[in-house]
């Protein structure tokens, strides 16, 4: 195997930037002018625009590209105002060679895709206040610096080369090494050929359950926060929206003669596309996105057909697939202490099961295939006590939605963070609850999320794969651990929850609606929204509304979408399909669909408001449309009323009906 030359081209002790500057600025005209050729300084392109997402840097339709075509649409998605000033092709016409930006820079999808384009484009360094994990991770694999000091702007301006110390200072010894090398192939090469980071000096300490899970899969006895290790993984597990990408790089990398590591382990799905053909519109049809966007499962199957790999892929005699990646994987294959890697920022869903599960990037689970490990800087822990009883009619999902809107969150604070979940409130939860707590772990910014295994984590084993698995005295964490922060909440003054359009922080209380919102599309569904407990909770609503002579609004689409077949047939089993189609709900098969705006319940015009149970609303991410997040029972009242209200609130409108009408 021969070793790829870095992405970024750079000296031993130096690196120059020669190109230009942009500012993604919150006033559009700013950023217009400096495509035009323009340059502006810091001060008068602020303020700059904060929680840039990667849906932004590149929409859905933009990473059915998987090659150097991506670098003609970065920032395709961006929004200032209502306005998207980035055309096709600009950036690279413009010269640029540093991005600029405000805080929490590449929010949302591990789409490896968003920075590649960036690269694709000629930016080498991207400056921001602080960046999302799993995005700053991806730029130093693919061999792109990222940086916090703004005082760098002003030094390349004066065509200054700045040093690669600048860049690797207060990392850890194996981010450095691999900033230094230019990218993540050149240090697995490194590795290959002799290079190893120093064993860190951790005597024995007291552990969080994670940080043992870290320890146990690189083999040392002992792990604290900032050690950088080379873990093993129980599962890898990437699906064919990203696959193309990672399998791309590895045939640059290595060419085409290479052997996977452990087969058995790797797990590979087709879930996000399967009913793009539905959707897309005409205008991208005759771009030709469509036939590009049905290559990436074809570019997968392929590979799994060659390699051997386990494909869950689309169903072969209707629309849909056999399940989303982070179901399945909770249903059929994660155990608790298990170290699992997925392409997806949603693989801490399966942290619900006692794994620590997080999602990595396409170049990084390439290099996973290789060699079976993956790099891990051991994450800080956040511990989240859950304290008392929910109140009737308020779930997981509106536990997230009030964690998002705390001040430690939306801050960024609790960026790389692992979320270890515990208390009585937590004990009370199902385990497909505890995966919504888990899988919006992404959405926080953290690393991954944690439920420590218990008796119910055998429960839902014996239910969902009829087997028992031992729960090892060493699976806890110790009583003297150290966390990096606390957060008590208390459970039983949590109200049925809402994200208002554009983020997932932006949260308030069904309560606190000063007026009514009308909906035009009620969706229930994706891997935060379709697991069997959501389901039953959409069934005990629409069986409630059945019984007092109700169905689905007349000017509102209910689409009831399920996150796997398994889930689907407990539904056909238990007798719920002939109600969800009696009172007027549209059923879809599996598959990520409107959540990644590829499926059945996306928008198609800006006037159209949705009410949603999937993670994450940022612009264009479910359609042209306003998304407002919501719990599954939400969702379903919504859906009734025609307009937003929790079920609680339905059921007290139509008992105060009820006493008027007496």
């Amino acid at each position: 195997m021969k070793a790829p030359a870095p992405l970024v081209p750079h000296t031993d002790a130096s690196v120059p930037f020669a190109g230009r500057i942009l500012f993604l600025s919150q006033d559009a005209s700013l950023i217009s002018r400096q495509l035009v050729g323009d340059d502006i300084a810091l001060d008068t392109a602020l303020p700059l625009r904060n929680d840039v997402s990667t849906d932004e840097i590149s929409p859905t339709w933009v990473t059915y590209h998987y090659d150097e075509k991506l670098g003609e649409y970065p920032y395709a998605g961006l929004k200032c105002g209502d306005v998207l000033p980035f055309g096709t092709g600009r950036v690279k016409a413009g010269g640029f060679a540093v991005t600029v930006a405000g805080r929490r820079y590449g929010k949302g999808s591990s789409r490896e895709a968003s920075p590649f384009a960036e690269w694709c484009a000629g930016i080498r360094l991207i400056i921001a206040e602080s960046f999302e994990r799993i995005y700053r991770q991806n730029c130093r694999n693919l061999g792109i610096f990222t940086s916090t000091d703004f005082g760098l702007i002003e030094r390349i301006r004066r065509n200054e080369a700045i040093p690669i110390e600048e860049f690797t200072r207060g990392e850890d010894e194996v981010t450095a090494e691999l900033i230094r090398r230019g990218g993540l192939f050149a240090l697995m090469f490194a590795r290959r050929d002799g290079w190893s980071p120093s064993a860190p000096a951790s005597p024995l300490r007291p552990m969080t359950y994670a940080e043992k899970i870290i320890a146990r899969a690189s083999s040392r006895a002992c792990v604290r926060p900032s050690d950088a290790v080379f873990a093993r993984a129980a599962w890898r597990y990437a699906h064919e929206y990203n696959s193309p990408l990672g399998i791309a790089a590895l045939k640059r990398a290595v060419g085409d003669d290479f052997q996977l590591e452990d087969v058995a382990s790797i797990v590979c799905f087709s879930d996000h596309l399967p009913f793009i053909h539905q959707v897309m519109p005409e205008a991208r049809r005759k771009l030709g996105l469509l036939d590009l966007a049905q290559a990436l499962g074809k570019v997968q199957q392929r590979f799994c057909e060659q390699h051997g790999i386990r494909l869950h892929g689309f169903l072969k005699d209707r629309d849909g697939c056999e399940g989303i990646s982070h179901s399945i994987m909770t249903e059929r294959y994660v155990l608790p202490g298990q170290l699992v890697v997925g392409t997806d920022s949603h693989t801490p869903h399966c942290g619900a099961l006692g794994a620590l599960a997080f999602g990595i990037g396409s170049t990084e689970m390439a290099c996973a295939w290789l060699t079976g490990e993956v790099r891990v800087q051991v994450p800080p822990t956040c511990r989240v006590n859950l304290n008392g009883a929910l109140k009737a009619g308020v779930e997981a999902k509106d536990i997230v939605l009030h964690i998002l809107r705390l001040p430690y969150v939306r801050d960024g604070r609790a960026i790389g963070h692992i979320f270890e979940y515990c208390g009585s409130g937590v004990a009370a939860l199902s385990t497909d609850e505890r995966a919504t707590l888990t899988n919006m772990v992404a959405e926080i910014g953290g690393f991954a999320g944690v439920v420590v295994p218990d008796a119910e984590t055998n429960r839902f084993l014996r239910e969902r794969r009829d087997t028992d698995v031992e729960l090892e005295p060493w699976m806890c964490s110790d009583a003297d651990a150290d966390v990096a922060h606390t957060i008590d909440i208390d459970c039983t003054a949590i109200t049925p929850m809402l994200a208002r359009p554009g983020d997932p922080g932006l949260g308030v209380s069904v309560d606190e609606l000063a007026q009514p919102v009308p909906v035009n599309i009620a969706y229930s569904g994706s891997c935060t929204g379709g697991k069997l407990d959501d389901v039953r909770r959409v069934h005990e609503v629409l069986r409630w509304a059945e019984s007092r002579g109700l169905r689905v609004a007349a000017n509102t689409r209910f689409i009831l979408q399920f996150g796997s077949q398994d889930v689907r047939d407990y539904a056909v089993r238990a007798g719920m399909m002939a109600l969800f189609e009696r009172i007027g709900a549209e059923l879809v098969e599996p598959g990520c669909g409107a959540c990644v705006n590829a499926g059945p319940g996306i928008s198609d015009n800006a006037s159209q408001v949705t009410i949603s149970s999937i993670n994450r609303n940022f612009p264009g991410r479910s359609g042209p449309g306003q998304v407002w997040l919501a719990s599954p029972s939400t969702v379903a009242a919504s859906a009734i009323a025609g307009r937003i209200i929790s079920f609680e609130q339905l059921r007290a409108d139509a008992g105060e009906q009820s006493r008027l009408q007496r």
